[in-house]
């Protein structure tokens, strides 16, 4: 079974681009921490993102981590996030924050980004990579270009 435990960014953004409902067939299970659901209900996320995880599907299920480690210098999500992947031997860890991802990759962890599900949900034919990608440019989304040039390329390679 394939497991994957999720960050808010990468759920919040796969929502804004219209590609959450790919997440299921990529990935037999999808878990996020209490703290992640938190962050996706705050007032100042989008309201899409809102409206989403307070009808959240039934593919999706929250789980607290047993112990978390407090002194990474992280968000309360991304610590959680990043427990509860290890204590589930998630198979990945989705995670776009970069300290976050040095960290969780430090702690023997498998990390893939919002861009790098996007590529496989393209791989999978799921997804048009260049027409999302310029869905996630009009958002928010702090990737570098090279970020976006980098997974077209791969995925004209293959």
């Amino acid at each position: 079974m394939t497991l994957v435990v999720s960050d808010t960014s990468p759920v919040r953004y796969l929502v804004l681009v219209g590609a959450i409902d790919g997440l299921p067939k990529l990935y037999d299970a999808v878990v996020i921490p209490p703290a992640v659901r938190t962050e996706l209900l705050h007032p100042a996320a989008p309201e899409q993102v809102r409206a989403w995880i307070s009808a959240s599907p039934r593919w999706l299920s929250v789980k607290a981590p047993a112990k978390i480690q407090t002194d990474l210098n992280l968000g309360f999500g991304e610590l959680e996030a990043i427990a509860l992947a290890a204590e589930l031997h998630a198979a990945a860890l989705l995670l776009d924050d970069r300290h976050a991802r040095e960290v969780a990759t430090a702690k023997g962890l498998r990390v893939a980004g919002t861009v790098g599900v996007l590529e496989r949900m393209a791989a999978a034919g799921l997804i048009e990579l260049r027409v999302i990608l310029e869905q996630l440019r009009r958002t928010n989304f702090r990737g570098d270009e090279q970020l976006f040039k980098d997974a077209l390329a791969r995925l004209e390679n293959k």
